[in-house]
Parts: C-alpha cells; sequence; structure tokens
C-alpha cells in the first residue's frame, strides 16, 4: 500500500492535465498512487496518454457517463487505499515538495485530519497573480509563520468569514474524508462543506506555511462561470443558511453569526455586479443582488 492517494478527478484541458500530473510523478517523495478517474471528456487523448505510462502506481479509469464534479469526488474516494489522501485539481501543479511536506506535517501531527500547505496562485499560463479574491484569502487567513493547529468553533468561524483554504492543495486524513465524504446536494461548496463537517465532528486542521502548491485561477473555471451568471451564489445563500442553524444548535455563536453574515460572499457578488450590468444579464443581476442583501 502506498503511503499516499493521489485522487485525479478529470474533466477539461489537456495540456494543463498532463502538467498536473507530471507535477504528481516528479515527486520528491515517491510512495505514491495516481489514480486518474476521467468523467467522460470528450477527447481520446487523456486515455492514450495515460496509456503509454508504464507505472504500475498510476492508473487511468473513465466513468461510463459524467457525473459532474461533485459526483465525481465522491467516486474518486471509493478508491481510496493509502491513509492520506489528496484530491488534485487537474489544471494545478505540485511543486516537488508537495508531498514530502504534507507527510511529515502527519507524522508530526498525528491526530491531524486536513493539512493546507503554502499555496502560490496562478493563471492559465502559469504567471504569478493575485487576483482580488486571493488577496482576501490571504488577509482572511489565519497567520501562520510555524505549523498552526486549527480545531471546532475556531476553525469553522474562520472558514466561515472567508473560505481561505485552496481544495486541491488539501491533503486528508483518509479515514476521515471517506467516513465524512461530501455532500451530495452541493456542486460549488462541497469543499468548504466538507471542512465544515470536519470541524463539527471535532476534527483538526494544520496550516503548514511551507510553500509546496501551485493553484491555477482562470476564468474559464466552472466556480467563474457559476459565479457570473448567479448559481453559486444560489447555492451558497442556501448552504450558509443551513450552517448557521447548525452551529446555532450546536451552542457556536460566533460560527452561527459568521454564517448568517456570509460578509466575503456577498462582497464577492457585489465585485461581480459591476460585470453583469456591462454585460446585460438581466437573470445575473437579480440573482447577484439578491444575494447580496440576503
Amino acid at each position: 500500500m502506498a503511503s499516499v492517494d493521489v485522487l485525479f478527478p478529470y474533466y477539461g484541458d489537456v495540456d494543463l492535465m498532463k502538467k498536473a500530473a507530471r507535477s504528481v510523478m516528479s515527486q520528491q517523495f515517491q510512495d505514491w498512487r495516481l489514480v486518474v478517474v476521467d468523467d467522460g471528456y470528450p477527447d481520446p487523448e487523456p486515455a492514450r496518454w495515460f496509456g503509454e505510462i508504464h507505472d504500475e502506481r498510476v492508473s487511468y479509469q473513465r466513468n461510463e457517463s459524467n457525473l459532474g464534479a461533485n459526483g465525481n469526488y465522491r467516486r474518486a474516494l471509493e478508491l481510496v487505499e493509502a491513509p492520506i489522501a489528496v484530491i488534485m485539481g487537474a489544471d494545478d501543479l505540485m511543486l516537488p515538495n508537495y508531498l514530502q511536506t504534507v507527510v511529515d506535517t502527519f507524522s508530526a501531527y498525528p491526530t491531524a485530519d486536513v493539512v493546507q500547505p503554502g499555496v502560490q496562485v496562478i493563471d492559465e499560463n502559469g504567471a504569478v497573480v493575485a487576483p482580488l479574491v486571493d488577496r482576501v484569502k490571504s488577509i482572511a487567513m489565519p497567520n501562520a509563520t510555524t505549523p498552526t493547529v486549527l480545531q471546532g468553533e475556531r476553525l469553522a468561524t474562520s472558514l466561515l468569514h472567508a473560505g481561505w483554504h485552496y481544495f486541491p492543495s488539501l491533503a486528508w486524513r483518509s479515514e476521515t474524508i471517506t467516513r465524512i465524504g461530501f455532500r451530495p446536494e452541493f456542486d460549488v461548496v462541497q469543499d468548504l462543506a466538507l471542512l465544515l463537517d470536519i470541524a463539527a465532528d471535532g476534527g483538526t486542521m494544520v496550516l503548514q506555511p511551507e510553500l509546496a502548491f501551485l493553484y491555477r485561477r482562470h476564468s474559464g473555471s466552472d466556480s467563474s462561470v457559476r459565479a457570473l451568471d448567479g448559481r453559486r451564489f444560489d447555492e451558497e445563500r442556501r448552504f450558509f443558511e443551513i450552517e448557521a442553524e447548525r452551529f446555532a444548535a450546536l451552542g457556536w455563536p460566533k460560527a452561527a453569526r459568521a454564517a448568517s453574515l456570509h460578509i466575503t460572499s456577498r462582497l464577492n457578488a457585489v465585485s461581480l455586479l459591476a460585470s453583469s450590468l456591462l454585460k446585460g444579464r438581466k437573470a445575473s443581476i437579480s440573482s447577484l443582488t439578491r444575494h447580496v442583501l440576503s
């Protein structure tokens, strides 16, 4: 059994996918499995390319039908065998030290459920960028010059103020993520929902400041498209209402208030209103305004 399973749910740009996969196969830490789950991308090239990789640690399979992002994440979780799992983004990049960094962090913090390593944001061309959303994330993320443990209401409140985590860069204790899993009713906030479920369950996250991952931010992402047409915020609004009620019932008033206010989510909607007005997207304007005033 490998030490780390790198789950690779795939649907998207083929060239970026190859770069992402190569970044896994070029790790300094070598005790890994790369498990590719193609969600029916309409191009034969991924199957051909992975078929020519003669490394028993690399496996490729293709879903019979398209499951969507959340469905494919849940499908990938069914294949976990190693004690540590990563759900790698198919257009992101691991730096060569990534797996060694997260394995060492789990060794130092054996009860941790999630590790968030240091992340740098790049665009579709690989250039380092700092969009507004990521500047907000950097401000909201707890200051961690050394490994820092977050747990319980503190973890939940911090994440609800601003979802500062970078989902594809997270490393998970396999027992925890397979036991709790992704809520099937969400298509955009499923990663935040999972982290809040772990916090409510008494789990811990370790912030590891060592830079180890490159997160790709580009306008064609599913979350960007959903944000512009308002679908993201419709889902977020429902989600935050559910979380506010849950944390109030748990007796976590700070987390409940953070969920009720969902300030950064609403500010994000404000920032997109101008774009929607310029493009004449009436449906988006209505949805975005409703979210801002919620």
